[in-house]
């Protein structure tokens, strides 16, 4: 846990459950889905993972997702590896983690994810820029806030 919170400090500023809107838009901005997401971020002292997230997706006709995963910290990096995708988080100069996730069961398909927390802690900006087969063909928008600092 020490190494990780040293490579990447602004990255414990995520614990905690958050609550958002994510919109995903076509290449031309047109709105392809629109729920609702709760996550939360934890850092276990001991065991496997060094970051486990565990997410609640809402959509407004009904349809409801859950889903867990759990990431190791190695190399200056967390990385993942599920039976969905793979992929690896690092931190930036300015604070801003950044994450790449390959889609196992969709070959060619992966997304570029920037998170950015806001100064006050309590609010945070998402960006996914989605490629398939190196070719941009969608983004998504989240927009959260804390609902809980545990």
């Amino acid at each position: 846990m020490k190494s990780l919170i040293e490579a990447m400090p602004s990255l414990i500023l995520h614990r905690g459950v958050w609550e958002g809107r994510y919109r995903h838009l076509g290449r031309d901005g047109e709105l392809i889905d629109e729920h609702v997401m709760t996550t939360r971020c934890e850092f276990p002292e001991a065991g496997l993972y060094a970051y486990v997230q565990h997410n609640h997706l809402r959509w407004d006709d009904g349809r409801e997702l859950k889903q867990s995963f759990g990431g190791v910290y190695r190399d200056g990096l967390i990385w993942w590896e599920t039976d969905r995708f793979a992929g690896y988080g690092w931190q930036t100069r300015e604070d801003v983690v950044m994450l790449r996730l390959d889609y196992k069961d969709d070959p060619g398909l992966h997304f570029i994810e920037m998170i950015s927390i806001a100064t006050d802690g309590e609010t945070r900006a998402r960006t996914w820029q989605w490629f398939r087969n190196g070719t941009p063909f969608k983004r998504t928008l989240c927009d959260e806030w804390r609902i809980s600092g545990e």
